[in-house]
């Protein structure tokens, strides 16, 4: 694959999605910021030397940045990009400057106005998730087996084409799509699996095998399977109406978070290699997959990566808008903020700690590249 093929189909793709997730969650940071009295003095998409910008009539300047990796809102009194204290305490503020320096706020108000860049991008990941379903409809596939392959987990199990599962540990099954959810969060272990036979209510034990599995793009994964399958007759677009398609669309922005946290907590306690983190190169590829597959897919994905955006955000980790949020609670249980040398601190360990996520993440992409 050329240069130019290369630019066209996976890096202007990954571009165009990551400066919208990335706009909307500065969007989310800057609007509760103005709503609230805050001067903001920059709102950058990218990072680096200024490529180009304008000044809007309230004094924020607007800008595009060399580094196209993020982006961030700096408010007035802000010691840095990120927040990261204050730079008011070099100086004595007027009383017209406190009124609109983001550190002289009620703590109510800024925790306001970090949570709002999170906050946001699930919000926008719900409204594009509902306007598909009301658009072009919600996928649903009854639960009903059309196929269990021979030595398969199911199989063995004793499941037959036919049966209707009902529950998997427990947790309601109403689509087929709910089975495709659970069982790639399973690490192996026994599932407790409900189906209707019949008229009869019986109960298995199946424990998902761990296979390479290789998806419509040609990359390659490691995900468990019961070896089962759906007809695709039994597939259907459901358009749904205004009310359904924001609460559908609330459950499946859920459905994504729960499944993340739960492949998160299962890669820290060791249930779960950590192959299927990835850096920016994987979110590139994945642009350029969703965008060549096409617009309804594209919109998806941006919805999905919105989704992961507010989700990371929310770590608390200094540094990130989850570390801010941790600080200004304790500020709020204890009636003053920590002192400035232990955010500092914190602020340090928190940007080592994304350092190295980031080193990490960006290995295993390369290494992902190299084993084809």
């Amino acid at each position: 694959m050329d240069l130019l093929s290369v630019l066209w189909t996976t890096i202007l793709p990954f571009l165009v999605i990551l400066t919208i997730v990335v706009f909307v969650h500065e969007f989310g940071h800057f609007i509760v910021a103005r709503w609230n009295g805050v001067k903001v003095d920059v709102f950058s998409i990218g990072f680096g030397r200024e490529l180009f910008g304008w000044n809007d009539r309230h004094g924020t300047r607007w800008r595009v940045s060399l580094l196209p990796l993020g982006g961030y809102v700096k408010f007035f009194g802000d010691a840095n990009e990120a927040s990261a204290g204050s730079s008011d305490t070099a100086r004595d503020l007027s009383a017209e400057e406190r009124a609109v320096s983001f550190h002289h706020k009620r703590v109510g108000q800024r925790i306001a106005v970090v949570a709002a860049g999170p906050g946001f991008n699930f919000l926008f990941a719900i409204a594009i998730f509902a306007a598909v379903f009301m658009t072009v409809g919600q996928p649903t596939t009854a639960p009903i087996l059309g196929g269990v392959q021979p030595g398969s987990a199911a199989a063995e199990a004793g499941l037959q084409p036919g049966d209707r599962i009902v529950a998997i540990d427990g947790r309601g099954i109403e689509r087929f799509e709910d089975i495709q959810r659970l069982v790639p969060l399973n690490a192996g272990t026994p599932m407790q699996v409900e189906v209707l036979r019949d008229s009869d209510r019986l109960n298995f034990q199946v424990t998902p095998r761990i296979t390479e599995m290789t998806d419509g793009f040609g990359n390659v994964h490691r995900t468990p399977i019961l070896g089962v399958s759906v007809s695709s007759e039994s597939m259907e677009m459901h358009r749904l109406g205004p009310v359904a398609a924001v609460g559908s669309a609330v459950g499946h922005t859920w459905g994504i978070v729960s499944s993340t946290m739960t492949a998160l907590g299962q890669m820290v306690t060791g249930a779960r290699g950590t192959d299927d983190l990835g850096g920016p190169v994987r979110i590139a590829q994945f642009s350029g997959q969703a965008a060549q597959s096409g617009v309804v897919n594209a919109i998806m994905f941006v919805a999905l990566l919105s989704v992961a955006l507010g989700l990371f955000n929310l770590f608390p980790v200094p540094m990130l808008d989850g570390g801010h949020l941790v600080f200004y609670v304790v500020e709020a249980l204890r009636g003053r903020p920590l002192s400035e040398r232990v955010q500092e601190y914190g602020f340090r360990i928190g940007f080592a700690l994304v350092v190295c996520l980031m080193v990490f993440v960006t290995w295993n992409d390369i290494v992902r590249l190299i084993e084809g």
